[in-house]
């Protein structure tokens, strides 16, 4: 049986860097398959637990040269160099390790992170960008173009290109000749700014595979070490000029390239930390605050009102009502009592609750989610993989053809100057970094314009693709939706509206349910008066009760009104209809008796409805994706002029839905808010 781990790679400055991770991992017993992706730094591995590790996989991407601290998911979800935990929160394949207590405060007994810490020196990673962020990454890139630019321009001034064609006549500074004052200025070009293509070349050669580190280093390498030998030798035509230009180039270009791919994939990831990175566990029968990171399967944990859930698990103790939005889509907070299963980052809203964790880790929900969005951004279409097939041949022709040039020109009587020369102006031009500039500035031009609109880009391919998208699939809750209940339907019987509204909002204003929050706003609106209150009882999961004004009050759902011992009469009956239609219906009763139904609703954004008719003007297919239920979807997607709706979908069945969409033949885009759209 195999098992999937997604590892992050630090280092990876472009996209033929993977296919070196790809080749180094490949090779190694228990690994079945690879893909490393450049954009987001990360390699799906696929390989058998009872071979290799994650920690073992880890290590040997760092002794490739790379930065690697393990599986790729946020550090306070999960200690990235463990295994998955299992049932018993016990690493998969390991044997039961000691468990028995937790002492106060501390987190013994906790089998975390003991085995397979990096050290020191692998932390800090080796060379190049190893270890650093996204943020850093692009900083650094900047950097290292930015000394080259600097340096380049005095070396052109004082070459003989500069001297001939620019008509510069200044001397070389302190006697020196044109050419060692250029060897001096273009140390640090070659030594700092271009160390990382010698690196990454060093690296391919290790992993036994070629890329476009090797043509740049051989490029610029060459024609360096060439001009070195003639300045020792006593002076003559060199290429320093040539090889500072160079460097400069292909790092403006690939600066560029990492700022597109660096704005959008922080973004996405900063989305994916959802998580709390603390825990309040119960030890010995005090509440113990301690990272999420070391919450193992069994633990007790406290949820009060207004915390996030950190794992996912079982209500052992309380009722509340939970929000679940983020990770569902489910608009309306969910009820939950002794017995029902709460997931990770998910917002506990009134009661407290005691919750035993079922997963934690890369096990939870969240986690899987994030897995999910990794797996998909790494996969790799045919004509990507053949491409990447491709690079290697490239690269040897164009080793070839260098070789090739340098030789014939040699032969047939031209200097050693000239037949070089000729050799890297192969090389470079066969190398398609020398002609990169263009794709990554369209590229940063492209996703910039998108950024500044609200649309973030996962790669060039998305980029291209989406002009031939001829089905938009969206999201209900918080796209088309606003994301939060309002009135919709006010229903009074017996009673004066305007005094309906001024008991309830009374009450209402007590509570802390997202649906008082709605009804008192409304209230507010049509001008009912603050009203005092006595005797004020939340009914978790039901409703509440007071006194106003000498009556006694409930607003809640049918359980509620069966405790309380109240008819509705014909008002149940369309308190039914109501909520048939996907609205979230609450009873009133006043003094015992049924006076008023109250119908709340996720509202559909003022803009949507132009949005979609836009869409269908240009002859776009516009599908609704709801993890609601049928009547909920189907009433906003016939305000909206949506004819096909596709609801009940679980989290983990978005990207499956798109898939079938696909099949069809259907070029799709998907438009969504939450974590839950993510992997869609």
């Amino acid at each position: 049986m195999t098992s999937t781990a997604i590892l992050d790679v630090g280092g990876l400055h472009w996209a033929t860097s993977g296919a070196v991770v790809e080749s180094a991992l490949a090779r190694r017993p228990g690994v079945t398959s690879v893909q490393a992706n450049a954009v987001n730094q990360t390699a799906t591995v696929v390989y058998d637990p009872q071979v290799t590790s994650v920690a073992e996989l880890s290590g040997w991407v760092r002794d490739c040269g790379f930065h690697c601290a393990g599986r790729s998911v946020p550090d306070h979800v999960c200690e990235p160099m463990s295994e998955p935990v299992h049932a018993g929160g016990h690493p998969a394949g390991q044997a039961h390790g000691g468990h028995d207590g937790h002492p106060s405060g501390g987190a013994g007994g906790h089998p975390h992170g003991q085995a397979g810490q990096p050290s020191p020196h692998d932390v800090m990673g080796h060379g190049g960008h190893g270890g650093m962020s996204m943020q850093a990454m692009v900083a650094d890139m900047r950097n290292r173009f930015l000394v080259a630019l600097v340096l380049s321009i005095p070396i052109m001034l004082f070459s003989p290109m500069g001297r001939d064609m620019l008509g510069f006549r200044l001397p070389a500074p302190f006697g020196l000749r044109d050419d060692v004052f250029s060897l001096l200025l273009s140390l640090p070009v070659i030594f700092y700014s271009s160390w990382i293509f010698f690196d990454g070349a060093w690296r391919a050669l290790r992993a036994r595979t070629l890329d476009m580190m090797v043509l740049v280093a051989v490029a610029i390498g060459a024609g360096w070490l060439y001009s070195v030998v003639v300045t020792l030798t006593g002076g003559g035509e060199v290429f320093y000029e040539a090889a500072s230009v160079l460097a400069t180039f292909v790092l403006l270009g690939h600066w560029f390239e990492m700022r597109a791919r660096g704005g959008a994939n922080e973004a996405i990831r900063t989305l994916l930390e959802l998580a709390p990175p603390m825990a309040v566990v119960v030890r010995d029968g005090e509440p113990v605050e301690v990272p999420t990171a070391e919450v193992v399967a069994g633990d007790l944990l406290l949820i009060r009102p207004g915390a996030k859930i950190p794992v996912d698990g079982t209500v052992e103790d309380g009722a509340s009502e939970v929000d679940e939005s983020m990770v569902t889509g489910e608009s309306l907070p969910v009820s939950k009592a002794v017995g029902s299963e709460v997931i990770g980052a998910s917002i506990n809203t009134t009661g407290t609750l005691r919750v035993r964790a079922t997963k934690v880790g890369s096990d939870t929900v969240l986690a899987q989610i994030v897995a999910m969005v990794q797996e998909a951004q790494n996969s790799k279409a045919p004509g990507q993989r053949l491409a990447d097939r491709a690079a290697f041949w490239l690269v040897l022709v164009a080793l070839l053809g260098g070789t090739a040039t340098f030789l014939v020109w040699w032969g047939v009587g031209a200097g050693v100057q000239a037949a070089l020369l000729f050799a890297i102006t192969v090389v470079v031009i066969t190398c398609p970094d020398a002609l990169g500039l263009a794709t990554p500035t369209a590229i940063m031009v492209g996703t910039g314009l998108g950024a500044k609109r609200g649309v973030l880009f996962k790669n060039a391919t998305a980029l291209e693709t989406s002009a031939r998208i001829d089905t938009v699939v969206m999201d209900k809750t918080g796209t088309l939706t606003k994301g939060e209940p309002e009135v919709t339907d006010l229903v009074v019987e017996g009673i004066g509206e305007e005094e309906l509204l001024t008991v309830v909002a009374a009450v209402e204003r007590e509570s802390e349910h997202p649906l008082a929050a709605a009804i008192v706003r409304y209230a507010t609106e049509r001008g009912a008066a603050p009203a005092a209150l006595t005797g004020f009882r939340n009914v978790p999961g039901h409703g509440a009760t007071a006194t106003v004004a000498g009556r006694r009050v409930a607003v809640g759902n049918r359980k509620l009104m069966i405790e309380e011992g109240v008819e509705f009469g014909a008002l149940m009956s369309r308190r039914d209809e109501l909520a048939s239609s996907g609205r979230t219906a609450v009873l009133v009763a006043v003094d015992g008796r049924g006076v008023g139904v109250i119908a709340l609703a996720d509202a559909a954004r003022e803009t949507s409805a132009a949005a979609v008719a836009a869409l269908h003007d240009l002859d776009v297919q516009v599908v609704m994706l709801s993890g609601d239920n049928q009547a909920t979807a189907e009433r906003i997607a016939g305000q909206l002029g949506i004819d096909t709706v596709i609801a009940d979908v679980l989290p983990g069945d978005k990207a499956a839905k798109i898939a079938e969409l696909q099949a069809q033949g259907k070029k799709v885009a998907m438009v969504g808010d939450g974590v839950n759209d993510a992997p869609a």
